[in-house]
């Protein structure tokens, strides 16, 4: 069914468009599915199975309304096939190792997701002609980062302590080397008409996640077992926004890449306000303002036992402001506020796709 908002998402463009999702069993993945499949676009997904019942994959059951494909990232013969059957105008990458812990124990398995992942897919959409925008989704954490209140700008140089963050600014430089070796700007309209770009996201948070090691899955899970949450670094800071911001940038990237070219190329950062950087203990303190059964503590040796991780990260997003004339929708207090709402109705027993889909649907009828 097409939801009422899809105007304001340019709804005439969307609709019969193909698209491919990697990852799109994953959080971001499942939203942005719900999204383009609500626009009238022909969503196809390929990615790993998700068992999780409370993921938002299997909450919305998004296997019974798309295109689901299940195959490792790195599996060249089985993405070519799909690509092959499927031809999309637009891919969303988000198909990905993400989380910082893990990778630091399985370190080899995110460098081969992260970063040959990405250069399977991009070799494989090298034969794809009617390919007219790629969208490959990295991280905030690609930036080579000091911890001295830097304020990051897309002309920083990428970087990355721990094997996630370097794996996405591997990504980052796999996805620039193929645009420019096979995709050449230069030739856009000539021997390829397939515009690319890279967004780097601050920490995102928004119903149906379920990773481990995520502060706001960490707390859901704490409720759900009337236990208490562990604060591993309280005093961090992050750039926190809601699943459907970024999501919502993406969509506007994959349009202007697909009607102005290579114009579009790049980098964008993705990320609130600095009003909405808050540190980890203070989005807790706000998501227990809605959940109160919420509990916290903080360990006398968490940070001491804990991988390193950068203390301090926030954006500068100017250049999605002055190009794309985007700025989020929603404050910090939104974000976490819609965020408790989705958790306490999946606990509550509701229909989490007409929740889900209401929350699209508040969100893309506000203005900017």
């Amino acid at each position: 069914m097409l939801l009422g908002w899809c105007g304001k998402m340019n709804k005439d463009f969307w609709h019969g468009k193909s698209v491919l999702i990697t990852g799109n069993t994953g959080f971001k993945g499942s939203w942005m599915s719900q999204i383009l499949l609500s626009s009238g676009a022909d969503v196809h997904g390929y990615a790993l199975e998700n068992n999780d019942n409370d993921s938002i994959f299997n909450a919305i059951e998004l296997d019974k309304n798309m295109d689901c494909n299940y195959g490792d990232i790195c599996d060249e013969e089985k993405l070519a096939g799909l690509i092959e059957r499927i031809k999309p105008e637009i891919v969303f990458h988000l198909a990905a190792q993400p989380i910082v812990r893990l990778s630091y124990v399985e370190p080899i398995y995110t460098y081969k997701t992260n970063v040959i992942g990405t250069a399977v897919l991009l070799n494989c959409l090298r034969k794809c002609d009617k390919l007219r925008s790629v969208v490959n989704i990295t991280t905030d954490k690609v930036y080579e980062n000091g911890n001295n209140d830097a304020f990051f700008s897309e002309k920083d140089k990428l970087g990355g302590y721990d094997p996630y963050a370097s794996s996405k600014a591997c990504s980052e430089i796999v996805t620039s080397s193929f645009m420019r070796s096979f995709f050449d700007p230069q030739k856009f309209g000539v021997t390829h008409s397939t515009a690319i770009a890279t967004a780097r996201a601050g920490n995102v948070i928004g119903g149906g996640d379920v990773s481990p090691d995520r502060i706001i899955p960490d707390c859901i899970r704490a409720v759900k077992n009337k236990s208490s949450v562990t604060l591993r670094n309280p005093m961090s800071i992050r750039p926190w926004q809601n699943v459907l911001e970024p999501l919502s940038l993406y969509i506007t990237l994959a349009e202007k890449l697909y009607d102005y070219g290579v114009k579009y190329n790049g980098a964008y950062n993705v990320g609130p306000s600095l009003s909405d950087c808050l540190t980890v203990v203070e989005i807790v303190k706000l998501m227990k303002s809605y959940i109160p059964e919420l509990e916290y503590n903080v360990s006398d040796n968490a940070v001491k036992e804990e991988p390193h991780e950068d203390a301090v990260l926030t954006l500068n997003t100017g250049k999605i402001y002055q190009l794309l004339d985007f700025s989020n929708k929603w404050d910090i207090n939104d974000a976490v506020k819609n965020t408790a709402l989705w958790y306490k109705a999946q606990m509550n027993g509701e229909d989490m796709k007409d929740v889900t889909e209401k929350m699209i649907q508040d969100y893309f009828t506000k203005d900017r």
